[in-house]
């Protein structure tokens, strides 16, 4: 680092990255196509697909539908399992230097605890984090999201909590009245951190064929049309719980990441901006350092919550 170089480097529940610019969960696989073109250590951190027990065969296509400023995706967390992913995924990513958090993803509250149990057998070092999904449909409530019930989301986050030492983040939905409450809940429950938020429900319908374009008929919306909400669902997070907020949603610049940092996030994903363009996180990194500079800021971490 030079001299006119700002410093980027932060730490979110014990986590120490470069640079605040994860991807989020879903939005580049396990990262092999990212690494064609960059090394994955450059990254803050990458946050894998959504990872279950057993392998999930997803949704029915089409899965993806644009919207004007975003994305529809009915994917249904499609993944090969969480041995496959300690047996294949995790080596090589671990010899391409990335920082690695893993989302779990569960439709019982047992599943996800099996899951993060499992991920304590890798070898020390090789995961960062466990990000926990809990906007999966819990089978044993009749399809009611974790991420939609206050004592649902406590209880899958204390198994979780119980069945893994890693850093704990939970991914909170912001498809609830009160985003604060849920917040509350799971940092009492063992959280040690939060990212905020997933996707927002939506759909499409095509005129012409007088039907759903998604197979699933609804899907998470993402993209730059969510950037609003997600902002304001931080800002008021962060205003509430002791523990450090992730932010995700719509972020495609470096200006866009700044409004979250200065929301007060510790740390930003890039996940829908990916699909348009692969360079997006290292760009977003760029951009904000050239926006720090231009504050003349020598330190990332002294605007985060400036604007409180």
């Amino acid at each position: 680092m030079t001299a006119e170089e700002p410093d980027l480097a932060v730490e979110v529940a014990g986590i120490v990255c470069p640079n605040p610019v994860w991807t989020a969960s879903g939005c580049c696989g396990y990262g092999r196509e990212l690494a064609a073109l960059y090394p994955l250590r450059e990254l803050g951190a990458l946050c894998v697909k959504g990872t279950s027990l057993e392998p999930w065969v997803g949704q029915p296509g089409p899965r993806v539908a644009e919207t004007p400023a975003g994305l529809l995706n009915a994917i249904g967390l499609e993944n090969p399992g969480v041995d496959h992913f300690l047996a294949e995924d995790l080596p090589w990513l671990a010899a391409q230097g990335a920082r690695v958090v893993v989302n779990v993803v569960g439709r019982t509250v047992e599943e996800y605890a099996q899951v993060a149990a499992r991920l304590g057998e890798a070898p020390p070092g090789s995961i960062a984090a466990v990000e926990l999904n809990i906007s999966c449909p819990n089978v044993k409530e009749g399809g009611l999201q974790f991420g939609a019930d206050l004592a649902a989301a406590r209880e899958v986050t204390e198994a979780v909590r119980a069945a893994t030492r890693l850093p704990l983040l939970v991914k909170l939905s912001p498809n609830v009245t009160d985003v604060v409450a849920f917040a509350e809940t799971v940092a009492r429950a063992g959280a040690d951190g939060l990212t905020l938020v997933n996707t927002l429900v939506g759909m499409r319908i095509d005129p012409d064929r007088r039907r759903p374009v998604l197979g699933h008929v609804t899907g998470g919306l993402s993209g730059p049309a969510i950037r609003p909400i997600a902002l304001r669902m931080v800002w008021e997070v962060v205003g509430a719980v002791p523990i450090p907020v992730v932010g995700v949603g719509g972020i495609a610049s470096g200006r866009d990441a700044a409004e979250f940092l200065l929301a007060g996030a510790r740390e930003i994903q890039v996940g829908t901006a990916i699909f348009r363009d692969p360079w997006a996180p290292l760009r977003i990194r760029d951009e904000l350092a050239a926006w720090l500079r231009a504050q003349g800021v020598r330190s990332v971490r002294e605007v985060i919550g400036a604007a409180r």
